[in-house]
């Protein structure tokens, strides 16, 4: 299989060597990549540097194009794409063919947003003293950003992190995740098509270890991080770089007394299990109130044992393998131990390879890994509960604050949940893992520093200047 090219600022090279991209489900080999030279991700760097001196002053109708462009482009291949990240990530296809939809728009808002993203008029004649003066308060670029993704959304978070970088005239370079780099080089093939400076992106498939060398590197004046609490240690390696970590969660989604029980059983279904568990704000804890504690574990139940579990090719699967064996493994070794703790498994709890059945643990501890930690598998807990203010110390109970649900008809709950839940966002009547992407995303505590969500990340990729007018008429 001859290697696939990377990209690097307009120019697809091979590099030396190659990596294999291969199937979570069956192990086969989906392609077969070029590997970086040393060479290659100076060039990208250089290149990164020396385009932000005119790409800052790109005007923003030209930015916008560019970004409306490459959102039609994944509009135009949305089966193609869809298929590729089944392939290389192992996400079932109808789940995937969502994913990309997505990306179209995230470009489409990060387009529509960089016409919008002007700034700021303050008259200052607020005080006798300051006398006739006005503010003009424009946000500009901080420099070349660098962008780390990880492999369970290898389109759409990668577009998080090229999408408001071009809105703001700041060259990008990406390093994709290992296992799932194929979504990212196709993005990069849409890009080439536009009119932007080709320096404004890169793609470097490269190890880890090396992508940490870039972090610590001064010309990368941003950082924007998606992944696991390595984030901290890569804010660390420079204090003087600015940095968006969006980290892990375990999220908690309470069930209230007064929910459509129906419609609280089949979202947790969905946001429990839709990625195998591998989402930041997949629901992992779940909290129902006493009083319909066992009804609702009976409809969840039914509804678990609904999901077909599978090859990810597979349009009907709903659930596919998680990301790797050695994944599964620990996944199944975190059951065995709270079973062994005395949790019960109501449904699920087997493996077969890379494919984890949907588990319902009940009976748990918060002490136990699968409670206190983040599982990122197909795995959740069920507790119960008696008061909401007691389900929202559950919930905060947590080293974790990304995003949390409750199901109430109570608006009084909900904002009371919205001002207590120690987290970044919080779902009405839906689980905690709905994410709009124009929303502001991001986490509390462990889960995370900065917001995304286009015209937050925008803002996080910029600083504020003001311009203060002395003596004019107002």
């Amino acid at each position: 299989m001859t290697a696939r090219p990377f990209y690097v600022a307009g120019r697809w090279r091979t590099g030396r060597g190659s990596l294999s991209v291969k199937s979570p489900y069956d192990g086969s080999v989906v392609a077969e990549l070029g590997v970086p030279t040393d060479e290659d991700v100076e060039d990208a760097v250089a290149a990164a540097v020396e385009t932000f001196k005119a790409s800052r002053h790109l005007p923003i109708h030209v930015r916008a194009e560019g970004l409306a462009d490459i959102s039609r482009g994944i509009a135009g291949r949305v089966d193609e794409l869809a298929e590729l990240v089944a392939r290389e990530g192992g996400k079932p296809l109808k789940w995937s063919k969502v994913e990309v939809t997505r990306a179209v728009s995230t470009f489409r808002w990060a387009s529509e947003e960089a016409r919008r993203f002007g700034g700021e008029f303050m008259r200052l004649d607020t005080e006798a003293s300051l006398g006739s003066r006005a503010g003009i308060i424009r946000r500009f670029a901080y420099g070349p950003v660098l962008g780390i993704s990880p492999f369970n959304f290898p389109v759409n978070l990668v577009a998080h992190k090229i999408a408001p970088a071009l809105a703001v005239g700041a060259p990008i370079v990406v390093k994709p995740a290992g296992v799932t780099p194929l979504g990212a080089l196709a993005l990069a093939e849409l890009f080439d098509e536009t009119d932007l400076p080709k320096g404004m992106l890169s793609v470097l498939p490269i190890s880890s270890d090396r992508a940490q060398k870039l972090v610590g590197d001064r010309r990368f004046k941003k950082l924007s991080f998606t992944g696991s609490g390595i984030g901290w240690k890569l804010k660390a390696l420079d204090p003087y770089k600015h940095a968006t970590l969006e980290l892990g969660g375990n999220a908690g989604v309470i069930v209230h007394s007064d929910a459509d029980l129906d419609h609280a059983a089949a979202r947790v279904a969905v946001g429990g299990y839709y990625q195998a568990g591998q989402s930041c704000i997949s629901v992992q804890r779940v909290f129902a109130q006493s009083e319909i504690y066992d009804d609702f574990l009976t409809r969840l139940v039914k509804q678990v044992e609904s999901l077909k579990v599978g090859d990810p090719m597979d349009p009907a699967v709903d659930v596919g393998p998680v990301i790797d064996t050695a994944s599964a493994e620990r996944i199944e070794a975190w059951i065995h131990e709270a079973v062994e703790g005395g949790a019960r498994v109501l449904t699920g709890g087997t493996r077969d390879g890379s494919v984890i059945q949907p588990t319902i643990l009940v009976d748990t501890r918060a002490d136990m890994k699968v409670c206190s930690q983040e599982v990122f598998g197909p795995v959740i807990t069920v507790e119960p509960y008696q008061t909401f203010e007691e389900a929202i110390a559950k919930v905060n109970d947590s080293p974790y604050g990304l995003q949390a649900g409750v199901f109430t008809r109570d608006i009084e709950r909900a904002m009371l949940a919205h001002r207590e839940i120690e987290a970044g966002g919080l779902i009405v009547n839906d689980v905690s893992a709905f994410r709009a992407d124009q929303m502001p995303y991001g986490g509390s505590k462990e889960s995370g520093y900065g917001r995304e969500g286009l015209r937050y990340a925008m803002e996080e990729m910029t600083e504020p200047r003001i311009m203060v007018l002395s003596n004019v008429p107002l």
